[in-house]
């Protein structure tokens, strides 16, 4: 292949691989080791190497070196709703770390559906090094620490025998009940999200838990798009049952529902106390700003992509993985005190 100076319309030909080692005095084969496996190449020889190729303007052809090499240095990050904006933390922190060390992430969306979801692993999974699946919908039996012999790690799910990053799903919602207690609420309902989703499911159990523990009432409604479309439904169905504060299963269900007091002449947080899950961006721009549990998202991201790098060393028998986050109750202008403390 050759180029063409646009300014003088000679052609300059593409150095090759064949021109490096040449230039350097070694085997082509040698040269390529340089650059798809560079530990099997003395150093001082790979150091000869690069300044040829430098010298001669040689860049290596990355799908040539995944091909010999078998590795192609991506990563794939697979979310269940990219429209999300909870993801949006996890995403840059996962990206950030993966061209830190060298790798590209690649970024797909399962809209919420396991079969998707599924579908998505098959058609990235040639090209990509491992996974990192956040909120997978996938039942149990489907999720494994390889999937196509690639390195998988879980966000915002456990599964025992893969790794795995969540934010704190136990602490954190007993504080969203412990802040309503002090408050002075006794019952409270949870809106819940999807059937499929873990962390959902993990903090009703924490809510009911710790709401038992100091004497509340606390009843699970749903399930509900989580969305900001599903908030109007559980508004209503909150209202219907004659709590005094309201959990949603995340920031935009709860900022759905606050639309829908709003429209009913609810008072927030004079009549219902509204918390939600996340910290999104927005949560503090919605009228009145979202009490919510918020996590470090980015930290999240970073870890996940470690943990799947960290997959192709060997293990020498370490547990598997499953590290948690901590979260943090934001108390904005969503709770107050309940209209009549029991």
């Amino acid at each position: 292949m050759k180029n063409t100076d646009r300014h003088t319309g000679t052609s300059e030909r593409v150095p090759t691989l064949a021109d490096v080692a040449r230039e350097a005095g070694v085997a082509i084969s040698t040269a390529s080791r340089s650059f798809t496996n560079p530990p099997r190449v003395n150093a001082r020889t790979r150091e000869r190497i690069v300044e040829a190729a430098d010298r001669l303007g040689y860049r290596p052809n990355a799908l040539a070196r995944a091909l010999e090499s078998g590795r192609t240095r991506t990563v794939g990050l697979v979310v269940s709703d990219i429209t999300n904006p909870h993801f949006f933390g996890l995403i840059r922190g996962a990206e950030q770390q993966a061209a830190t060390a060298g790798y590209t992430l690649v970024l797909a969306d399962t809209r919420q559906s396991p079969e998707r979801e599924l579908e998505v692993i098959a058609r990235i999974s040639s090209f990509v090094d491992g996974f990192i699946l956040a909120a997978s919908r996938l039942p149990t039996d489907k999720l494994s620490a390889k999937i196509d012999n690639k390195p998988v790690v879980l966000v915002n799910r456990q599964v025992p025998g893969v790794p795995s990053v969540v934010t704190d799903h136990v602490d954190g919602p007993r504080h969203v009940v412990e802040h309503l207690h002090s408050l002075g609420h006794r019952r409270l309902v949870f809106l819940g999200g999807p059937r499929q989703s873990w962390s959902g499911a993990m903090r009703w159990n924490a809510v009911r838990e710790r709401a038992t523990t100091l004497g509340m009432e606390a009843s699970l409604l749903g399930p509900f798009p989580p969305s900001i479309e599903g908030g109007p439904a559980a508004a209503d169905a909150a209202l219907g049952a004659g709590a005094t504060a309201v959990i949603a299963h995340n920031d935009l269900l709860a900022i759905g529902a606050l639309r829908r007091f709003a429209e009913r002449g609810v008072g927030i947080p004079e009549q219902v106390s509204v918390v939600g899950f996340d910290d999104i961006f927005g949560s503090d721009f919605c009228t009145p700003p979202l009490t919510t549990l918020a996590g470090p998202l980015e930290m999240v991201g970073r870890s996940a992509v470690d943990l799947v790098l960290a997959a192709d060393r060997p293990n020498r028998g370490e547990l598997i993985p499953q590290l948690t986050a901590p979260a943090h109750l934001v108390i904005r202008s969503t709770t107050g005190p309940a209209i009549s403390p029991a």
